[in-house]
């Protein structure tokens, strides 16, 4: 679909974009949306465009950022939480970028105050800012009235970057492509524990890794593992943790190499599974259930080896607007 603003819409009298359409809500719309894992990350050998293909199995996981938009003279944003001060209030963040996009294609001004109540960990593989993208999107329009198709908030988070897609679906699905291409899949329900590293860490710089480590190896094309989506339909938490693969986890140890110990003591407290969330620093823990979850989670707080840690069960529903 074309990015520019739609041609049908009406301008004011002076050639100008309207400032908001006549549906606009008074009252503020607050969307919730979660964080998600990769249970599979296989990574393709880099494009001419710089992006790399994926078979990227996402999940999404309960732990929830929530975009609030509000009517405002100009956009603005701003944000709570922890790591709150390392969200860009800028243009540069997909929050904002997406206010913008969906108001030059209804041919609007973007006039929307939009507060980010931040839960998922900043630059740590759990797709935050991406869950970020696509909260505000939904959010601005459903404020804005314009009941803009599926598919085309789709096309806009593609635009926005590759995990926004996912972040706005939730639930469980296989991205192809650089992931923003989506196919659901099926998923039982399953227990996490996340630790929270110390600082976070750049994706692009990992996949600069990715390539450096494999520049001398014949990379695969990317396939989704028949086993790992047969044990994830099952809910059979010790068959998925016999299965979960993570190809940029090599990247981000070379990188953070103090991540090596935190998955250790995870995995010596009884995770039945320890990985790299996506791009990292962030590490994953499948776990058999909620008395495990807590038991791992005590285990890794004490180890000394991250910075915090958050319990989740999966898989969880994608951006959603919440009763006003």
């Amino acid at each position: 679909m074309s990015t520019r603003p739609d041609s049908t819409r009406p301008e004011s009298p002076e050639g100008t974009r309207p400032e908001s359409p006549e549906g606009t809500r008074t009252t503020p719309v607050t969307v919730r949306v979660p964080a998600k894992v990769n249970v599979q990350l296989a990574v393709g050998a880099a494009r001419p465009d710089g992006f790399h293909d994926l078979a990227n199995v996402f999940l999404a996981v309960s732990l929830f950022d929530e975009v609030t938009a509000t009517p405002a003279d100009a956009l603005t944003v701003t944000c709570e939480g922890p790591d709150a001060d390392k969200v860009p209030l800028d243009r540069t963040n997909l929050a904002a970028r997406a206010a913008e996009i969906l108001a030059a294609r209804a041919g609007l001004d973007p006039l929307v105050h939009l507060h980010i109540a931040k839960h998922i960990p900043v630059a740590g593989g759990m797709a935050g800012g991406s869950a970020d993208g696509a909260a505000a999107l939904l959010a601005c329009d459903t404020l804005w009235g314009l009941n803009t198709p599926r598919e085309e908030l789709l096309d806009i988070c593609a635009e926005l970057g590759s995990d926004v897609p996912f972040s706005l679906v939730g639930g469980a699905a296989l991205g192809t492509g650089r992931g923003e291409v989506l196919t659901p899949v099926t998923a039982g329900s399953f227990h996490w524990v996340f630790a929270v590293a110390d600082g976070g860490l750049s994706t692009p710089a990992v996949f600069r890794e990715f390539d450096r480590l494999t520049a001398d190896a014949a990379v695969p094309e990317p396939q989704a593992s028949p086993a790992l989506l047969a044990a994830l339909a099952s809910g059979d938490p010790e068959a998925l943790a016999a299965t979960l693969a993570n190809d940029l986890q090599p990247a981000a140890l070379s990188l953070r190499p103090s991540l090596r110990a935190t998955l250790d003591a995870g995995a010596a407290a009884g995770a039945l599974a320890a990985l790299v969330s996506g791009s990292g620093p962030t590490t994953a823990f499948l776990v058999a259930d909620e008395e495990a979850a807590a038991k791992v989670a005590a285990a890794l707080d004490a180890s000394g080896t991250c910075r915090a840690t958050r319990t989740a069960s999966s898989p969880a529903p994608g951006a959603t607007v919440l009763p006003s």
